[in-house]
């Protein structure tokens, strides 16, 4: 007989807060029934109101703080409650700090099965605020208005957006002059539902020395009034240096399309991480916080522990960021990419770096992996940053056959991460180091960058020890800092 839910939708309950999810929101119980409550806070006592009722958990939202955190602060963003690019503004940063920290020792306890495994604290940025170096915003109408903003949560909604706190100002000039010139031109916004229309999104890039690059997003092969449109944004922006049509055909949810035509200006810019110098294009991955990418990259090359006698190689290389850190210490790098445009920046920005040490392979590491070791290719280090999946175990199998002294994984999602350090540590590489990052300031996404080693042996576990996991890592960071 199944329990009984003791939540009913359209009522309001009072809910305990315990801690954040995943996704920022808060996480309580009634009678030992878990409710999501976006906008609350561990600690705090409130009022929700119920929205949606499952088998085994509601979600509601806060009719009233009955009890406050002493960490809630008051966001700066006027329409945060309605916008879903940030979910922690109203958490302070340090206690975001703290809280993406217990997002990573969740996931490696509880996914990872990793009790013993010890969580460093937050490394986190100078400001979080302006320092997206990438925008994409989706272009839409709204009572005979073109609107340009991201998405209400969990919604296809858009909100008008005129200043975002966490992106460059060139961005936030992007988002201002492509509203206004759009309006002016008449050029045809695209409906979702309708699939008509032709602006989709805008994606706006601030590189170096705070040049801009502009990319529209259509749903046409062609766009209506393009010489004028590059005018006027000319016009308005002297720091563009290059506008792209990416042309995005598909009725689905994907932002770009494969095919991108350069409307006037420098096929790509320039930014830089370190000494190293960047190309990127329309299509290229390149981390969107680049100072906190820096801080990103130099511990992945700590822990990397290069001598200069090292072959490494880098899964999903992007635009070669990682790969040319390593380099500058290794013997040899080899970078893995599976889209092509970001291999050929990768290869230029080594060129232009002066790397002369570093390989490049277009292809999905899937199957290059494999490839690789029957050619007979070994790595002594390998460095891993996959996307949000994570690996597959074929790829995971293929790093442990190549038996490199060290893995560097590096990660932009907890639970991925658990799940492949559980699957690395059956293959005979166990964690020994993780150090999350906070590359994304006032989201509830955290980067990990976790070393692997041959051979580890452990300390006890807390459940060894008899402690639970809270009291296990109270006790951790306690000896930490009387050292």
């Amino acid at each position: 007989m199944r329990k009984q839910v003791p939540v009913e939708k359209g009522k309001s309950y009072e809910i305990e807060i315990r801690t954040l999810g995943t996704s920022g929101e808060g996480v309580g119980r009634y009678q030992d029934f878990t409710v999501f409550v976006p906008y609350a806070l561990p600690g705090e006592k409130v009022l929700a109101v119920i929205d949606e009722v499952k088998k085994t958990y509601a979600k509601g939202h806060v009719k009233e703080i009955l009890t406050k955190s002493a960490d809630r602060v008051e966001p700066v963003c006027g329409i945060y409650d309605k916008c879903g690019g940030c979910q922690l503004q109203h958490l302070d940063y340090m206690a975001q700090l703290k809280a993406k920290r217990q997002q990573v020792i969740d996931a490696v306890t509880r996914i990872g099965k990793q009790p013993d495994l010890f969580v460093e604290p937050t490394i986190g940025a100078a400001t979080p605020w302006n320092y997206r170096n990438k925008m994409q915003f989706p272009i839409g109408r709204e009572k005979g208005k073109t609107i340009i903003g991201c998405f209400a949560q969990g919604s296809h909604e858009i909100i008008d957006t005129t200043d975002c706190h966490i992106q460059k100002e060139g961005n936030n000039d992007v988002v201002n002059a492509v509203r206004e010139i759009v309006t002016k031109l008449n050029i045809p916004v695209y409906n979702e539902d309708k699939h008509t229309g032709v602006l989709r999104h805008v994606v706006g890039r601030v590189g170096k020395n705070g040049d801009i690059m502009v990319v529209i997003v259509t749903a046409t092969k062609t766009m209506p009034r393009e010489k004028e449109f590059v005018k006027m944004l000319r016009a308005k922006l002297p720091k563009v240096v290059s506008v792209h049509q990416n042309i995005q055909t598909y009725h689905n949810n994907v932002i770009m399309g494969r095919d991108t035509k350069l409307l006037w200006g420098r096929p790509t810019i320039q930014d830089g991480i370190g000494r190293l110098n960047f190309h990127i294009s329309p299509r290229s991955f390149f981390q969107v916080n680049t100072a906190q990418a820096e801080v990103l990259y130099n511990k992945a090359l700590e822990f990397a522990n290069l001598t200069g006698q090292e072959t490494v190689i880098d899964a999903y290389c992007g635009t070669g960021t990682i790969t040319l850190f390593l380099a500058q210490k290794a013997r040899s790098v080899i970078g893995i990419e599976i889209v092509k445009p970001a291999i050929l920046d990768a290869q230029k920005n080594a060129r232009d770096n002066n790397v002369r040490n570093a390989e490049f392979i277009v292809g999905d590491a899937t199957q290059v992996m494999p490839r690789l070791y029957k050619q007979g290719v070994r790595a002594d280090v390998v460095v891993v940053d996959p996307p949000r999946a994570g690996c597959t175990p074929t790829v995971l199998e293929t790093f442990a056959n190549m038996k490199p002294d060290r893995i560097v994984y590096v990660s932009c999602n907890p639970a991925s991460l658990a799940r492949d350090i559980a699957l690395l540590d059956e293959l005979g590489y166990k964690a020994e180091k993780v150090q999350p990052v906070d590359m994304f300031p006032c989201t509830s996404h955290v980067e990990t960058v976790v070393l692997l080693g041959k051979n580890v042996t452990r300390s006890k576990s807390y459940v060894d020890l008899g402690l639970d996991v809270e009291d296990y890592y109270r006790i951790k960071d306690s000896e930490k800092n009387d050292r």
